[in-house]
């Protein structure tokens, strides 16, 4: 599509919010996604159970796996629980070998959901801190649990905080939306995705919203 090309207004005639007219105007590809899909749906909530701790187990399962896929895990997780996201300290408390093999969880999402529970439990991860805090202060926190990296602190801040300008520029589904959008050989690698979402700023979020809804890919839900 031209850069020239004007975008006005979404398909049902409204007139485009102050978010997608930056996206429009820096960026065909944003433009023509947005013509395409718009307006993209707000953020669902992530039915983890209201707060920070169940967002962040969802998001650990969530790791590599489809979003249906994690939601069963994450069922079977609560459901040793009575149906309800566990304490810290409950977690703890489980016998995390017995809540592997029932939830279907690897060794490594296991580990990683008991680091996360010792951190929440003594004090090191404080949850109810975090929408106080910068991105890259709640990205240093949460990577400091052993298991959370980059992509799942990433989803929190988009699905949990609802930052307005976050980029998982390693989640394969954006890659294989960038790729098909820019007419690229392949999925492009965390750092190309990175380069050409720079135009996008502050609205980074907005813009990984269009590319996982171009695939039906987000790793949580959102709202179409």
């Amino acid at each position: 599509m031209a850069a020239s090309d004007d975008l006005s207004g979404y398909p049902d005639g409204t007139p485009l919010d102050e978010t997608d007219r930056h996206l429009a105007a820096v960026d065909p590809a944003m433009r023509d996604l947005i013509r395409r899909w718009g307006p993209v749906g707000e953020l669902a909530p992530h039915d983890a159970g209201g707060d920070g701790f169940g967002a962040l187990i969802l998001a650990i399962v969530s790791q590599q796996f489809s979003t249906a896929a994690a939601r069963r895990m994450f069922d079977r997780i609560t459901g040793r629980f009575g149906g309800r996201v566990p304490s810290a300290a409950a977690l703890l408390a489980a016998d995390l070998d017995q809540l592997r093999v029932a939830a279907g969880l690897s060794h490594a999402k296991t580990r990683a959901l008991r680091s996360l529970a010792e951190h929440v439990e003594t004090g090191a991860l404080e949850l109810d801190r975090l929408p106080e805090l910068p991105d890259d202060e709640v990205r240093r926190q949460l990577t400091a649990v052993s298991g959370v990296g980059e992509w799942t602190a990433g989803v929190f801040l988009v699905f949990s905080l609802h930052r307005p300008d976050v980029l998982l520029a390693n989640d394969l589904g954006i890659r294989k939306a960038v790729q098909a959008q820019y007419g690229l050989a392949g999925p492009p690698d965390a750092a190309t995705v990175t380069r050409l979402g720079e135009p996008w700023r502050p609205y980074r979020t907005r813009a990984c919203l269009y590319l996982w809804r171009s695939l039906e890919t987000a790793p949580i839900p959102v709202r179409g």
